[in-house]
């Protein structure tokens, strides 16, 4: 009976102590994936994830500026043909200003007489700023009284005057040091005094950012029409504020317009909303709210993949497999496509990226099927196959890029000006702001003046003409 007692107390310590240790391994395995996400959390930074470069931490390497692996220093190399700053043409000199040589080495001083040139002279031309200064007008509206019925009667101002106290182009700088340039108002009030001498006041500043604002009423709904109607397009999204709440920033580019939305977040009906009837190619990440878009119109950034490998081989076991063999596949992709851009040689950049489909596929279903420790491997294998045939659209359909750089460069300018504005303080506010910010990146992206359109959309305006278009 005691030995059985004894058996019986030996078997329940032995399973008490296998449970204690199989615990103790559930728990060191769930420490050790803590352990493995922060250290992930705290590796982030703009190479591996889609941190923008101002967030990476002090210890990141800074990033290798332009494409020269040859070790060379950057400007101009030493024997290189130099490259002068062109001459206007004589026709276009404002002031011709001649200098005679006075004397000569030898002793010999030159008379008025002898003035009379051997050869070409050296020509020097400096580009200088006239002293600018505001041309003020000054509208009187003049009184008289009717002999007949003896009523005192006063002359009006034209609509396009009494409509501001400041002009069109006053107006379109003032616009487009804002927008364009993101001068703050209170440096813009000193910026229009010390340069053109003009008195302005914060609030005048806001009147006439709302005035150019619903000018572009009209424009900015052509943009959006041309928008769904384009072949292909690039679209990205960021963060926007209103009133220091969470809003979202749409943005959409072809290579002539941009069409920038305020929306309350980066949900699916946005887009819908955005796009409507769309039917052309769309360059994105692979934020889930672009799964909707059929994948036969859809090019998934590779720029972002490429950051996604390198996360991933900045991992340990598969993780890094799989990282490292996706970075392959990039630099190659990129390199094809570098090819095809002085080439323009379809055929041979279609029969690239077939090796490349060729190779990466049986990688990706390799990984797929990970144990659970390599869920983010498995995940990142999982989501490229499901979205396969939207890696490759740009082989395939002229106009489509393989990178959603366009989109990112289009938003960069939007998002300094979120930072320094901290947004919008109404929704009207918003509707403002992004017409401002679509005709300053359609202007830039058409090479067209920014200064010279808002000067003849707000001329229009005050006249009650049809605004210029844009689209």
């Amino acid at each position: 009976m005691e030995r059985a007692e004894a058996e019986a107390i030996y078997t329940a310590g032995r399973e008490a102590v296998v449970e204690v240790l199989l615990a103790m391994d559930r728990r060191i395995a769930q420490l050790e994936a803590r352990v493995e996400g922060l250290e992930r959390r705290l590796g982030r930074n703009s190479r591996n994830s889609s941190l923008p470069p101002s967030e990476d931490p002090p210890g990141v390497p800074p990033r290798r500026r332009g494409k020269d692996r040859s070790g060379r220093q950057p400007g101009g190399q030493s024997g290189h043909e130099g490259h002068g700053r062109e001459l206007l043409p004589a026709w276009a000199v404002d002031e011709l200003v001649e200098h005679w040589p006075a004397t000569c080495d030898c002793g010999h001083v030159f008379a008025e007489a002898e003035q009379v040139a051997c050869r070409e002279p050296a020509r020097h031309q400096v580009e200088e700023l006239p002293q600018i200064a505001v041309r003020v007008t000054e509208h009187r509206c003049q009184r008289l009284r009717c002999p007949d019925c003896g009523v005192e009667r006063s002359g009006e101002l034209p609509a396009e005057v009494a409509r501001s106290a400041f002009g069109p182009r006053l107006q379109a700088a003032v616009v487009a040091l804002s927008v364009r340039n993101r001068v703050s108002r209170r440096d813009l009030v000193e910026c229009c005094d010390e340069l053109f001498g003009a008195r302005i006041s914060i609030g005048s500043i806001d009147a006439i950012l709302a005035r150019a604002g619903d000018a572009l009423e009209q424009p900015y709904e052509q943009l959006l029409s041309r928008m769904r109607r384009s072949r292909a397009l690039n679209i990205d999204e960021t963060g926007w504020r209103l009133k220091g709440g969470q809003r979202t920033l749409w943005g959409t580019f072809t290579e002539k317009i941009a069409v920038f939305k305020v929306t309350e977040n980066r949900h699916e009906q946005h887009l819908r909303e955005l796009l409507a009837d769309h039917q052309g190619i769309v360059t994105s990440d692979r934020w889930w709210a672009y799964d909707h878009l059929p994948l036969s119109r859809r090019q998934i950034c590779w720029s972002h993949l490429q950051r996604d490998f390198q996360a991933q081989a900045e991992g340990s076991g598969a993780e890094h497999e799989l990282g490292t063999a996706g970075l392959r596949i990039c630099e190659r992709l990129f390199w094809a496509w570098e090819i095809y851009q002085h080439t323009h040689d379809r055929p041979q950049l279609q029969l690239e990226i077939r090796a490349l489909r060729r190779e990466l596929k049986p990688i990706l279903r390799q990984y797929r099927g990970k144990a659970p420790r390599y869920k983010r491997s498995r995940g990142l294998a999982r989501n490229l196959l499901k979205a396969w045939p939207a890696l490759w659209t740009f082989a395939e359909r002229p106009g489509v890029t393989p990178t959603n750089n366009h989109a990112e460069r289009g938003l960069r300018g939007a998002v300094i000006y979120r930072k320094l504005s901290l947004g919008s303080q109404s929704h009207q506010g918003e509707r403002r702001i992004e017409r401002l910010l679509s005709a300053s990146i359609s202007c830039r992206l058409q090479h067209r003046s920014l200064f010279t359109y808002l000067a003849e959309l707000l001329d229009n305006h005050a006249r009650g003409n049809a605004p210029p278009q844009l689209a």
